[in-house]
This record gives structure tokens, sequence and C-alpha cells, in this order.
């Protein structure tokens, strides 16, 4: 490490894998609850395991985006991070907040928003750990160099805490709440947490290419002007049907189908980078983590995404399993991919050790990969299946969920396949190699973690 205060990262990243590993196992116990719908009817039910998985996902992403922050702003700024005592006063805060949300969860104590389900307390406390994490960082900043990388992330940063204070209003209307709520779900996601993504691949690739600071600079300004044009305007494709004004259909409809350019920038960004790069990075598999992570997520929030966007066919394919191959692939290809591109390449640093079994890494990346793509696919047929049965024929919701079984046995195997993945790479990021354990040091030449 340049910097003694990256080190804060460490503890971020291996709280993130740890909700990382919930998250996947909360997946899979919904996946077999589809095949198998009484499994734990009375213990745990659905609505209860579906909120520890999606609300895991975002708590792990939000604190490998936080690990992020803390490791690549003291490389960019040239300074160390401010207060590390404040770092991990946050994180305190929001592991507390975490497990008690959790526990809340399991006594049915929750708000019943979807992915706002936080008690109110709990909101409060991440609002708290929100305005000590933008201190620390944007003063790190500020006391140092400003680069183009820094400016973005922390213009994604502060978007994501803006935008989340509207958790805190929640109107009776629930026409109304749905509006609000959008303002979080979709301009988090498609809006301030694609400019995080943008940075944090800028970094990756000039610590990994070696192309001039002033080539990706100039990309990343480019994605980011894409992403918000696109993005903010975009969140009109969920007004569709909630009672908004008719505008919204031709709005949405238009700026959303844009949202796959910044995609394809990030494609071409990343692939260009790699073509031109002027130097031999050391690891690998980082680099195929961050090739991934803009391959899988132009195809899941670009291309699925597209598919259904505009309101003649969202009419039909809206809240079906259609929407469920949407989410999972651009999930995990823009964001879950992207935290795992960073933990890959930051941990030889923060552990102070050569990089790992990479060809492990790379395996655990084609098998997860390879299963999400799979479940995509899977999730596409049963919701066009869904769509013809249920919207078109007008059979009945459990009439046709019946019909479906045979893709939801699909769906739960490849939810197994993530699992055997995610529990590769965990083990190669986490345990050191067996030359390691019987005394060849993090001196050793080979492989060194050096840029």
């Amino acid at each position: 490490m340049k910097y003694q205060t990256q080190r804060v990262a460490l503890a971020y990243f291996a709280v993130a894998l740890a909700l990382f590993a919930i998250q996947v196992t909360a997946g899979l116990l919904a996946g077999w609850i589809y095949v198998v719908p009484d499994t734990l009817s009375v213990l745990l039910p659905f609505n209860i395991v579906r909120m520890l998985h999606t609300n895991a996902l975002i708590v792990w992403l939000l604190l490998g985006f936080f690990g992020a922050a803390y490791y690549l702003i003291p490389e960019e700024s040239e300074t160390e991070i401010y207060s590390t005592r404040l770092a991990y006063l946050q994180l305190v805060i929001l592991v507390v907040g975490t497990l008690g949300a959790v526990v809340g969860y399991l006594f049915r104590i929750h708000e019943g928003r979807e992915f706002l389900e936080q008690p109110l307390w709990v909101k409060l406390g991440i609002v708290v750990a929100a305005l000590i994490f933008l201190f620390n960082v944007t003063v790190t900043v500020l006391k140092g160099r400003k680069t183009a990388i820094t400016n973005v992330l922390l213009l994604g940063l502060w978007g994501i805490a803006v935008f989340f204070l509207f958790a805190l209003y929640n109107p009776d209307n629930l026409g109304v709440d749905k509006l609000y709520w959008w303002y979080i779900v979709h301009i988090w996601v498609e809006g301030v947490w694609e400019l995080v993504m943008a940075a944090i691949l800028a970094f990756l690739m000039l610590k990994m290419t070696g192309v001039d600071r002033e080539v990706i600079e100039k990309w990343l300004y480019a994605i980011v002007a894409l992403s918000l044009f696109t993005g903010l305007l975009g969140t009109g494709h969920h007004y569709y049907w909630i009672g908004a004004p008719g505008y919204w259909q031709w709005v949405g409809s238009i700026f959303s189908s844009l949202e796959i350019l910044p995609f394809f920038a990030m494609v071409l960004f990343t692939f260009a980078m790699v073509w031109k790069r002027r130097r031999e990075h050391p690891n690998n598999a980082a680099l195929l983590w961050s090739l991934g992570c803009a391959v899988l997520a132009f195809f899941g929030g670009g291309i699925w995404g597209f598919m259904h966007t505009l309101h003649g066919v969202n009419y039909y394919t809206h809240g079906t399993q259609v929407t469920a191959a949407h989410g999972h692939l651009a999930f995990f290809g823009a964001y879950v991919c992207l935290n795992l591109a960073i933990i890959t390449y930051a941990m030889p640093h923060l552990l102070g050790r050569a990089p790992y079994n990479q060809v492990l890494n790379m395996i655990s990346f084609w098998i997860m990969a390879g299963a999400m793509s799979f479940m995509t696919f899977t999730l596409t047929f049963a919701g066009v299946v869904q769509v013809h049965l249920q919207r078109v024929l007008g059979q009945g919701f459990m009439e046709v969920q019946d019909q479906l079984a045979l893709f939801y046995q699909m769906r739960f195997g490849s939810g197994v396949a993530v699992v055997i993945g995610a529990i590769l790479f965990l083990y190669s990021v986490l345990v050191p190699r067996r030359a390691e354990v019987i005394g060849r040091g993090p001196e050793a030449p080979a492989a060194s973690p050096a840029e």
C-alpha cells in the first residue's frame, strides 16, 4: 500500500464479503421456496427471506463502495484519509444497524416498503453513517490532489446519500409513495451508482493498463454525462402505471431506451483501455472481473432493460419474471462484479502478499457469470410464458405459477452454481496460497502485487 490509512478498506471488504455470503445463501433459500413453497413457511416466510436477500445485497454493495473509496481516494488524492477513527465508527454504525434490521425482520418488525423495509431508527443510523463518511472522504479530497476519478466518485456518493433521504418520507397515498420511492430505487442503480461504477472502473483501468490519465478522464466524463442524461428522466419508465400523468409514458420510453448508451460506453472504455495498455499487470483476475463487469452490465442493465422498457411492451411484462431476469443480471453485472473486481485488485495490497490463487478466482468468475446468465435466460423464458398465459389468455396467477415449475427448478440449479462460485471466490481471496503458508513471503519476486 502507498498509504497506511488505506488499510481501513480491509475491514469494509471483510464485512461486505460476509454479507455477500449471507445474500447468496438467502437467495438460494428463496429460490428453493419457489420450488417447494411450504419450506419454512411459518418460521421464516418468503417475504422475510426476500427481505434478507435484497437488503443484504444493497448493504454489502454499499460497504464495497465505501471500502473502494477508502482504498482509492488516498492514492488519487496523494494524502492519507482524514480520520480512520471516523471510518471505523461509520462501519460500526452500519453493522449495528444491519444486525438490528435483520433481528427486526425475524420478529416481523419492518416498514413493508420493498428494499426500504428498515425501521426508522436504522434509517436514521444510515443517515448518520453516511454523513460521517461524506465528511471524511470529502475533507480528504479537498486537502489533496483533485482528479476526475475522485470528483466523479464524490458526486456519485453524495448522490447516494441525498436520494436516500426520500426513504424517510412515507406518504399515505400509495401512488405518491411510489413516485418518491423510485427516486431511491431507480436513481440509485440507474443514476448515481453508475457514477460510482464508472469512477472505480476508471481507477482500475488506470492502475492495470498504464494508459494516460487524460485519455481515461475523457472517457469517464463522457460516461458520466450519458448516465445522468438518460438515468434521471429514464425514471419515468416506472411511472407508467402508478397514476402519474400520461406524458411519462413517452418521457420514460424515450429516455430509458437511451440508458443502454452509458453501459455500452463502459464496454468500449474497458476494452479500449486494455487494447491500448502499456503494462502487463500481474493481477489478471482483477482485469477479468473488470471486463466482465462492463459486459454483463451492458447485457443485464442495457439489453435486458431495453427489452421491456417501452410502455407498449411494459404494459404486459411489468411485475413478471421478465423483470426478475433483468434485475438479477443487471445487479450482478454492474455492481456485484464491480465490487468483486476492486476487492480482487486491492486484497493483495491490503493483506501484504502476492496475488492469490488467480486461477481459482477466475474460475469463480466464470461459474458465477455463467450461472447468472443461465438464470437470466431461464427467468426470461418463464416471464414470456407468464405474460402469454396470465396477461394475454387471462389465466389466474397461481394457475400460471404451477405451469412455471420447471423454470423455477432450473433457476434453483443456477442458484446452487452461484453459491459454489461465491465460495470459491471467498476462498481464493482470503486463504493464502500454499507457497505463502510454507514460508514464501510477500517479498517473493514472482507475481508481485506492485502496479
